[in-house]
């Protein structure tokens, strides 16, 4: 398997020079993304710039109408509308702009005494009604502000993207532009377990060793998370052990779903797949085989 050469990490841990990535697949995606990052900038010496057409008061991680204000008025929040920043005089999207407001904003918060600067913005709208003509503008725009955020020690940027706003093949051009892909920040995460939600499929990715110490945790979340989807995916691609009591609490929380509901279980593992088929909890209502299939080296379970 191909070890991918750019890094993932929560949002909480993006740092200056990291020139992320974010595909989402709805608003809650989004904004449990961007909400952290814009809200963690406001809270510390940081100044939050945002391109956006939209007001203040409706971004992900700004809060109500009066808290926006007083971002703005205070100067820890810089919204900067589409045409100011990147829209040439006929309203043609110009990387160059773009990059020209980055730097532009970077060398004013220095100035101002900022510790860091924290620059997004979405560029959906970019591609949604010419595709095939602005692909090359936004791949030349991505290197560009890559050029600028990486080598800084003050600027980190995340760049949004709607994945329907483009085919895969594209989706997967802009994404290989950046060196970091920003997700969600873990529901858990004790160094030996992490569990993180997923949005597409909706559901969780189980990381790390699920022994006897962690059982309650990953019911509780499961439980969580099902109360609001009847079915939830679980990714375990990556989950290096698993012991029969962590398999057995996975069982009997599918046994408990809804009649329409189902744990759906992608990428497992062949020794994994092998125990449930071999103790039959493959045929129980509500436990399914999901897509994929994990890697086959892993430790035995016990």
């Amino acid at each position: 398997m191909e070890t991918p050469w750019f890094a993932e990490r929560p949002v909480s841990a993006v740092r200056p020079g990291d020139h992320g990535w974010l595909a989402y697949t709805g608003p809650e995606e989004r904004d449990r993304v961007i909400g952290p990052f814009v809200r963690e900038g406001l809270a510390t010496d940081e100044k939050v710039v945002y391109v956006t057409d939209l007001p203040a008061e409706r971004l992900p991680g700004v809060g109500g109408e009066a808290d926006a204000a007083e971002a703005v008025r205070s100067g820890r929040l810089r919204v900067i509308s589409r045409r100011d920043a990147c829209l040439d005089r006929g309203g043609a999207f110009t990387p160059a702009m773009m990059v020209d407001t980055i730097r532009r904003e970077v060398d004013g918060a220095f100035d101002e005494g900022f510790r860091a600067v924290r620059l997004t913005t979405d560029y959906s709208w970019v591609l949604h009604e010419s595709a095939t003509t602005d692909l090359g503008r936004m791949l030349g725009c991505e290197h560009l502000v890559g050029d600028a955020v990486s080598p800084s020690t003050m600027a980190m940027a995340i760049c949004q993207i709607d994945r329907r706003a483009c085919p895969p093949d594209q989706l997967i051009a802009l994404r290989d532009t950046h060196e970091v892909l920003v997700e969600v920040n873990p529901e858990f995460d004790d160094g030996i377990l992490k569990i993180v939600r997923t949005f597409e499929p909706a559901g969780l990715r189980i990381e790390g060793e699920l022994d006897a110490a962690r059982h309650t945790v990953v019911a509780e979340t499961l439980a969580r998370v099902g109360a609001q989807r009847g079915s939830v995916h679980l990714d375990l691609s990556r989950l290096g052990f698993i012991d029969l009591g962590g398999l057995n609490l996975l069982a009997r929380h599918a046994t408990r779903l809804p009649a329409q509901g189902a744990l759906v279980l992608d990428n497992l593992r062949p020794n994994v797949e092998r125990v449930i088929e071999t103790v039959g909890w493959h045929r129980l209502p509500g436990l399914a085989r999901g897509a994929g299939r994990g890697l086959p080296e892993t430790e035995d379970i016990a």
